[in-house]
């Protein structure tokens, strides 16, 4: 993973802390690029796994549909009210479609981890439930970069 960031680097996140950030946090936005060019951007929860950011996603929406025209994606997660409390993570690159769309739970072995973290974190649960309506895309990221307004 090529972790890039010039600016700012005095309130970039170590590693460690980006592992952490990315572990306890729910929900990030996910950006596409529609067919006529124009952004498109949703929430979506999601599991980090040390080196990869897995998305669960509607295999009938318009992120699948855009990703599957287009793989590049831009995600950020971030968190904080007050301006001091203010941290983030974007992390961007090209999504891979892993295992069937939509998943059935059929066996993948490079699905174990994310089926393992995902409903732990989101539901609580020790098994991943499958509604045949979701698939998995990992956004190993091409580029990062982090935040934490508290270290100014």
């Amino acid at each position: 993973m090529a972790v890039i960031q010039r600016r700012g680097r005095r309130i970039m996140m170590t590693p460690p802390e980006v592992d952490a950030f990315l572990a306890e946090q729910r929900t990030c936005r996910v950006a596409t690029v529609s067919k006529d060019g124009r952004p498109h951007v949703g929430a979506l929860w999601f599991a980090w796994d040390g080196t990869s950011l897995w998305l669960y996603s509607i295999v009938r929406s318009q992120r699948w549909t855009d990703l599957l025209r287009d793989p590049r994606v831009s995600v950020v997660v971030d968190d904080g009210v007050e301006y001091g409390e203010l941290r983030g993570v974007e992390l961007s690159g090209t999504v891979e479609f892993i295992g069937e769309a939509p998943r059935t739970g059929e066996p993948v072995a490079e699905l174990e981890a994310p089926e393992r973290l995902f409903p732990a974190k989101n539901f609580g649960l020790d098994t991943m439930p499958h509604d045949g309506r979701h698939a998995w895309l990992r956004l190993t990221p091409e580029r990062m970069a982090s935040w934490d307004f508290s270290k100014i």
